[in-house]
């Protein structure tokens, strides 16, 4: 999927994110295996489909064993449980990063390090399981990038294990600086520090946000109410959006000079700052053979541009256009195959995901373990991932 939206119209908390990821297409089967990862007995989780306000949503809750006795584990407690779990490195890394924000919330808030807060509520066995939950959830779909636009917050005060708190409390402010906190007149907690902490580690804001939904889905909390919207988080899971951007076309006829000087002048325009040079073979005056010289270029750059095309070929003027551009995600990372290491551009967005390895990397890996070169592309090109990890 690549991207999910987080419209928190009604606030956000961990079981809502587990709950909204489900209706929008998590195998809850899968969501289970992961979370047996942790080796934790002492749960069990319950979901189920509900209707509110005439909306369909999941609700998932994890109820404790009635008569365990659990400790109040800290911030070194859980990395502990994260790392001898078998969950996937990248869940453990994220999952460990979530925590750690929260711990480093509470403690500014009380005046300790992180290292020191016992989170009571927040490390509770249900707080390990929904962020856990979340992050390999989002794992699981394939989702890499976390979007988030304003977050709606309730107001009056909140009991929680240090007495009343102001809603929001003070850990979700700390934790929301440079997101867009909206506060309503709902009265009671919205915005609870565990989904706070997803959105701080996990998701970036914004103020508008273009998307085509694939699937959407619905997680409800636990709080039912008569006025305002249903207590749900809203969870919109898309491709990479389509990047567009506008760019100067320019363009001259050349019947009059060599190939060696339109190759030169194709290698200079990349260097001064072209996203693109080409020729093309043409008719020119006088039904001269000639080349079409073709420059794409950023607004920022046409007029350095411009001027190496009179100064290194025979033009005598440059057609100037403004041109619309759509052009997919890119990255380009280092991966390590059986061959060697490899440089490969992944490109993703509008339903594609590929990865090429460089040619020139392919070559000298060929070359050096004694093999054709279409053996070792295809050999590497089987082992690269589908899209690089963080």
């Amino acid at each position: 999927m690549g991207v999910a939206y987080f419209d928190c119209f009604s606030g956000i908390a961990g079981d809502m994110v587990l709950g909204a990821l489900i209706h929008a297409g998590l195998s809850e089967a899968a969501l289970r295996a992961e979370l047996a990862k942790l080796e934790l007995d002492e749960y069990t989780l319950r979901i189920e489909k509900v209707w509110r306000d005439a909306m369909e949503g999941m609700r998932v809750d994890v109820e404790v064993d009635a008569g365990r006795e659990l400790p109040h584990r800290g911030l070194k407690d859980i990395r502990a449980i994260l790392e001898r779990s078998t969950l996937d490195p990248v869940v453990k890394r994220r999952a460990t990063d979530v925590f750690t924000r929260l711990a480093q919330a509470e403690g500014k808030v009380h005046g300790c390090s992180p290292e020191e807060v016992h989170f009571h509520e927040v490390g509770a066995t249900d707080a390990i399981v929904d962020i856990v939950g979340a992050v390999a959830g989002l794992h699981l779909l394939g989702i890499d990038r976390v979007l988030v636009g304003p977050i709606t917050e309730g107001c009056g005060t909140q009991r929680c294990a240090h007495g009343e708190m102001p809603v929001p409390v003070p850990a979700v402010v700390e934790l929301m600086t440079g997101f867009e906190l909206k506060l309503s007149r709902l009265h009671g907690e919205l915005v609870t520090p565990t989904g706070a902490a997803l959105l701080a580690a996990l998701a970036t804001p914004t103020t508008s946000v273009s998307l085509v939904p694939r699937s959407v889905g619905y997680g409800f909390g636990a709080r039912t109410r008569k006025d305002g919207p249903p207590n749900a988080l809203r969870v919109v899971l898309a491709d990479a959006p389509r990047q567009d951007e506008t760019l100067m076309l320019l363009e001259t006829n050349l019947d009059d000079a060599s190939g060696q000087v339109v190759g030169h002048a194709l290698s200079r325009a990349l260097e001064v700052g072209a996203l693109d040079a080409f020729s093309i073979a043409t008719q020119a005056k006088k039904s001269r053979p000639g080349l079409l010289l073709t420059v794409l270029v950023d607004e920022a750059h046409v007029d350095v541009v411009e001027r190496m095309l009179y100064a290194e070929t025979t033009t005598l003027g440059v057609r100037r256009q403004r041109v619309e551009r759509t052009k997919l995600e890119r990255r380009q990372v280092v991966v390590e195959t059986s061959l060697g290491a490899v440089r490969v551009k992944y490109v993703r967005g509008a339903g594609v995901t590929r990865g090429a390895a460089e040619c020139d990397d392919v070559a000298k890996l060929a070359t050096t373990h004694r093999i054709a070169f279409h053996d070792a592309q295809r050999r590497i090109q089987a082992e690269l991932p589908q899209w690089p990890s963080d």
